[in-house]
């Protein structure tokens, strides 16, 4: 399985493409699409949207994993970033992927352990278990980051989402008979 993973921003904009066969990560791609700042709100969307078409037409991925966006202090930055996260979840719908998003927590909790984590250590994460060369930048790392949350969690929410319908037909049978059944 081919994941892309996105940290979007409308400054700069990370993405991150690994394979996961089993346990094992496999590095395939990273960088970071800077928008040019003095362009007007919609030019520097389209160069979100145009920059991850390209990415996952060329790199082919089968799933999309996205950061959520986080209520900020800053209302006017929040509505922006939103803004950016739109653009980029567009070029990945486009480009046929499901997209599961992720908090920034979710992610760091995932990749490093611990959800207070700081930049630095995802970086140093994101390196050792892609067994990078070098320590990848920062957006570039928080995509990575994010592709990997999706391969370790995808898994389970697969296998819970096929219990699904077996959990269903257990409520529905408590409803039917008003016994709890174990």
């Amino acid at each position: 399985m081919r994941i892309l993973g996105v940290d979007p921003g409308l400054r700069r904009t990370g993405f991150g493409v690994i394979d996961v066969d089993g346990p094992r990560l496999r590095y395939v791609a990273s960088g970071t699409i800077v928008v040019p700042p003095a362009q007007a709100l919609h030019a520097r969307l389209k160069v979100i949207l145009d920059n991850l078409r390209e990415v996952a037409r060329d790199t082919r991925p089968d799933q999309a994993a996205l950061e959520k966006v986080f209520l900020n202090t800053n209302p006017a930055s929040t509505l922006l970033l939103g803004q950016a996260r739109g653009a980029a979840l567009c070029a990945l719908a486009d480009s046929g992927l499901a997209v599961q998003e992720y908090t920034a927590l979710q992610i760091k909790k995932a990749v490093v352990g611990t959800g207070r984590a700081s930049k630095e250590q995802i970086q140093a994460m994101v390196r050792h278990l892609l067994a990078l060369d070098g320590v990848p930048a920062p957006d570039a790392a928080d995509a990575l980051a994010c592709a990997i949350c999706h391969a370790h969690c995808a898994p389970l929410a697969g296998r819970l989402q096929a219990l699904a319908p077996e959990t269903l037909s257990l409520r529905s049978r408590r409803l039917r008979t008003g016994r709890l059944i174990s």
